[in-house]
């Protein structure tokens, strides 16, 4: 019989494409580790991987195994998980959340969660968005933060709360653009004034959806790290962006030089959701999670929708 450590050594395998990383990542010897998978090879009578000088392939029987075999450790985790959270939302959690929403909505939830004294040790990854479904996906995350629209790629997305997209720059420039008889609209934007997020961002695909622009003309500049560098610049008049509503009381703080503009109906927009796997039932840990982010989400959105730029 194959057992769950043998599967675990084969997916560690074929993600890091060698014995020995494969073996250091599940805390094994690399000799182990290649036995584990030569005894799983015995059991199913096929050949899993090609061992090639300095790489491995997988054979067509590995690419078959390989989707069965996550599909399985998955299933595990979710177990795992629902006897860890089977009283609600307490005990180990572990939550992935994107890094334009994790600085702003994160430090709100904690300080809920401690105020409801809830037993509950969350263990938190920031990273972005197709990493992160991939994790959960895998197992190795029982939720995570993300922004929609998305392609969840058969996980199942909880709406919390919709997250509107405000212009940004100096006072200055946000000035000059509120003497127009109307606010300007997103397709309106001159692609040169435009700082975005560098590439794998979400926010920027968003920004650049709602402008009606695509990469491929190269006029927008998609190149800082994070939306507190963005807001930065653009508060010394280096150029306008986007920022979602709950990101503007911290950012506004950090800089304050900038001044925002809410565009006229209807808004751009994203919808920030809690993601889990089809298997993982939406459970009493999963719904006062939700419940949790979209009240500390819809906190920062009343404090956002007082500013006025």
């Amino acid at each position: 019989m194959i057992t769950l450590k043998q599967m675990t050594a084969f997916v560690a395998l074929v993600e890091t494409g060698s014995f020995s990383a494969a073996a250091e990542r599940v805390h094994v010897t690399q000799p182990a580790l290649s036995q584990q998978i030569k005894e799983m090879e015995r059991i199913l009578g096929v050949t899993l991987v090609e061992r090639l000088p300095r790489d491995i392939r997988l054979t067509r029987a590995g690419q078959v195994a390989l989707e069965r075999v996550r599909g399985i450790l998955a299933m595990t985790h979710d177990l795992a998980a629902e006897l860890r959270l089977q009283q609600g939302l307490s005990g180990r959690l572990t939550l992935g959340v994107i890094p334009t929403i994790a600085p702003y909505l994160l430090p709100r939830a904690l300080t809920r969660i401690k105020a409801a004294a809830l037993d509950i040790d969350m263990r938190v990854r920031e990273a972005q968005t197709a990493d992160l479904l991939g994790d959960v996906a895998r197992g190795r995350l029982d939720a995570a933060v993300i922004a929609l629209p998305y392609d969840l790629h058969g996980l199942v997305a909880e709406p919390l709360f919709t997250d509107r997209f405000l212009l940004a720059g100096s006072k200055a420039r946000i000035a000059a653009l509120c003497t127009n008889d109307a606010p300007p609209r997103p397709s309106d934007l001159s692609p040169d004034a435009l700082l975005l997020l560098d590439e794998g961002h979400c926010l920027a695909d968003q920004a650049l959806d709602v402008c009606g622009l695509n990469r491929a003309r190269q006029r927008v500049d998609l190149g800082a790290s994070s939306l507190s560098t963005l807001c930065g610049l653009v508060a010394q008049g280096f150029g306008l962006t986007f920022v979602p509503e709950i990101a503007l009381t911290t950012e506004q703080a950090a800089s304050p030089d900038m001044a925002v503009l809410r565009f006229p109906s209807p808004e751009p927009e994203r919808v920030i959701a809690l993601v889990r796997r089809s298997s993982t039932q939406a459970s009493a840990w999963f719904n006062d999670l939700a419940a949790l982010l979209s009240e500390a989400g819809g906190e920062l959105l009343f404090e956002a929708r007082r500013v006025r730029g």
